[in-house]
């Protein structure tokens, strides 16, 4: 399966915003967007002790991802209108804010849960049902927030990287966050089961199709550029978009390579 979430570092909206880590997270976009860089065959990672196993994993959901996941996408992306992907990015955007309220209360964020309650209040009612994003159109932004990150808060240590089956990036801080966040997806107290499945499977389709082009700028290797830009990600979140510790010290790259990377070629070679 897909590996991982894509976020920019203000708040986005419809189905930019809402694949933070949960299902099958478009980890791939919000790495270039975070402005990470992969140098392929580095020295080990020392977030990343358990880097065999993790692999093994990642190649697991990799092939469901390109025989199962991505051709769904890329039918669904051919037959949607882009107006119809919206307003389901939207949607479950919107259905995210509970997630994001109950964590910023946990984390005694109180601005941030309230502008996330009129967030979800407003979009509901005057953006039909979440279709539709009224609340940005005002300028009304959040921080996302979730329980791995809640738990960082607390004091709670990251522990080493992990590759989840099927849900892919994640950190042993960030596992254990996960029941909390299943009680806090409203998607999960629908009692009828082909709804809540067909919605979980709706997210996760739409999700995958927003990737389908961002992904094709990774270069190198896919798993160092995926783990490195997970765990730059959640320490970019975790610190409310405020520049923590580098989680890539260790990694041989610097301002210069960026640079290099994302230069325009010169024409007159």
């Amino acid at each position: 399966m897909w590996q991982g979430p894509l976020q920019e570092s203000n708040r986005l909206t419809g189905d930019e915003m809402h694949t933070i880590k949960t299902s099958l997270p478009a980890l791939l976009a919000m790495s270039l967007l975070a402005g990470c860089a992969s140098t392929g065959d580095s020295e080990p990672n020392p977030q990343d002790p358990w880097e065999g196993f993790n692999r093994n994993v990642y190649t697991f959901n990799d092939t469901l991802d390109r025989y199962a996941l991505k051709p769904v996408a890329q039918g669904y992306d051919y037959v949607t209108p882009e107006l119809v992907q919206d307003g389901v990015g939207n949607f479950f955007s919107n259905l995210g804010e509970v997630r994001t309220m109950f964590n910023s209360v946990l984390q005694w964020k109180w601005a941030n849960a309230g502008v996330s309650t009129g967030r979800l209040l407003l979009n509901s009612t005057v953006g039909i049902g979440g279709l539709f994003d009224p609340a940005s159109e005002l300028g009304w932004t959040v921080d996302e927030e979730d329980f791995g990150q809640t738990l960082a808060v607390w004091g709670a240590g990251q522990g080493p990287y992990l590759v989840l089956p099927l849900f892919g990036p994640s950190t042993v801080r960030d596992t254990a966050g996960m029941p909390v966040d299943y009680f806090a997806d409203p998607v999960n107290y629908v009692e009828d089961d082909k709804v809540r499945y067909g919605l979980k499977a709706l997210d996760l389709v739409d999700t995958r199709a927003g990737l389908l082009e961002q992904e094709k700028l990774i270069q190198g290797d896919r798993y160092s550029f995926i783990r490195d830009a997970y765990l730059q990600r959640r320490n970019f979140e975790i610190n409310d978009g405020k520049l923590g510790d580098d989680p890539f010290a260790s990694d041989s790259f610097d301002d210069a390579d960026l640079d290099g990377a994302f230069a325009p070629e010169d024409d007159s070679q």
